[in-house]
């Protein structure tokens, strides 16, 4: 193709000149430049951008992407101990069937009226996540489980009418990252160190940095480091006594084999359903939650949409409604609580499948199953040379911290090691965590069988030789 000749790009619409043409006209136009003319000349490049020569066939393009993909090597292609927030677990393949299913993929935002189906699926999802909660309202999903957190803390602060937020030290670093960055104009943080022998909360500490401004504590359980927090009823009495909130981050799949955090004192629940049938997709796939009781005071400080049932003109009848839907942004725009959009709520209906599925005794078999794999695990690596398990004597969920300080070998050069012998290594926690170099985060879930355990610590043993 000639320089002179225009380019018609197939999968940009009215690329064609005629059309240009007709689009500038319309809107009085003589040429494109002058749309751009509100643009100081000194902040524009005065160049075309150094880009490669489209590809305008589909075969093509279709070929250029298929030889970018090939170069990824995924949690499919080898034995995976990643974790530090997005999960493996298993997926029962009726997930992938409905949440694929059109009246769910292509829906937008329905009404009660219009979208019978689809406001079903997600009432039933919020019915059993609180069942599982042992809280009354949960909400429809916010963008992942970070957002839940700071959200949850937007919550306690407006609640509260205080300024302060108390944060376990033992949290996700992304995590910590979205809250500073969503909440930090609105009120400030003061973190709380864990107990460097036991991974929990250092309660000593909690009770000194309690003021009158403390608006919540906030905790993981298990926290980042896969330790279960024991002393979740102090925390939450310690908040109490001082008229703040108790706020927990749980993961759902835990609470077929742990107390829910309703149980020992939390105001309020978040977290992420990634875990509940949804697969990780470059670190997607997530969708976070937020769970309380049924008062005032913390329904009408939800961003989002909450559904209910209320009945209709037909006696013994119901339909579905939304629940204070004027704190909204759907509804009061700028004056909504927070801002939400479409938010995650095909995600959602495929939590809620997996949850159906699933039932009582499915949530208590697998996270019997994860905690049983994670004992063994720590067993077995723990009895290797050079390599130590940080906080020994804790009760783990699904994650655990593991010393390679003694090995002589970074954690860098183990998991290029592992990754040749098929087998993705644990998160390097070195960079984010100083007290911890060459400390690595190991995942194990259900699906991660005995031979896997057993190909990992003689891999190990092979590298650390």
């Amino acid at each position: 193709m000639s320089q002179s000749q225009p380019v018609i790009y197939p999968y940009i619409p009215n690329s064609t000149p005629k059309m240009k043409q007709e689009m500038l006209e319309e809107l009085g136009l003589s040429e494109a430049e002058q749309l751009f003319s509100a643009i100081p000349a000194e902040l524009r490049l005065h160049r075309p951008l150094n880009l490669p020569a489209p590809l305008l066939s589909e075969f093509s393009l279709s070929q250029h992407v298929g030889k970018i993909l090939s170069k990824n090597i995924s949690t499919e292609d080898c034995v995976s101990f990643l974790g530090a927030g997005c999960y493996r677990h298993f997926i029962p393949a009726v997930c992938d069937e409905v949440n694929s299913r059109n009246e769910f993929l292509t829906a937008y935002s329905g009404k009660a009226y219009e979208d019978h189906g689809r406001w079903q699926a997600l009432f039933e999802y919020a019915s059993m996540m609180g069942d599982l909660l042992n809280m009354e309202v949960v909400n429809l999903p916010t963008y992942d489980g970070l957002q839940a957190a700071a959200t949850a803390m937007r919550m306690a602060a407006n609640i509260t009418k205080r300024k302060e937020i108390l944060i376990s030290g033992a949290i996700q670093p992304e995590k910590l990252s979205k809250i500073r960055e969503y909440n930090g104009h609105l009120f400030g943080f003061k973190m709380i160190d864990f107990d460097p022998k036991t991974g929990l909360i250092d309660l000593a500490r909690l009770k000194l940095a309690l003021t009158s401004q403390t608006a919540a504590i906030y905790f993981d359980n298990p926290n980042f480091f896969g330790v279960i927090e024991t002393e979740g009823q102090a925390i939450a009495d310690l908040a109490h006594q001082n008229g703040a909130l108790c706020i927990v981050g749980a993961d759902p799949i835990s609470l077929g084999m742990l107390t829910p955090p309703a149980d020992y004192g939390a105001d309020l629940v978040c977290g992420d359903i990634q875990s509940l049938g949804i697969h990780p997709q470059f670190g997607g796939g997530q969708a976070g939650y937020i769970a309380s009781r049924d008062e005032e005071k913390y329904v009408l400080e939800y961003p989002n949409r909450i559904l209910g049932l209320v009945p209709t003109k037909v006696a013994g009848e119901y339909g579905f409604g939304e629940v204070a839907a004027e704190r909204t942004s759907f509804y009061a725009r700028e004056n909504g609580k927070e801002w939400v959009g479409t938010m995650a709520n095909l995600w959602a209906i495929t939590a809620g499948v997996y949850l159906a599925l699933m039932g009582p005794q499915g949530m208590a078999e697998v996270g019997t199953a994860i905690a049983q794999r994670v004992e063994y695990a720590i067993q077995k690596l723990a009895e290797l040379p050079g390599v130590a398990i940080h906080f020994p004597g804790a009760a783990h969920f699904r994650e655990f911290l593991v010393d390679f300080s003694g090995s002589g070998k970074t954690v860098s050069e183990i998991n290029a090691a592992l990754l040749e012998r098929g087998i993705f290594g644990g998160v390097d926690l070195s960079r984010d965590f100083p007290q911890f170099q060459q400390h690595a985060l190991y995942c194990v879930t259900e699906i991660h069988t005995r031979d896997d355990i057993d190909h990992l610590v003689s891999a190990l043993a092979e590298v650390l030789a």
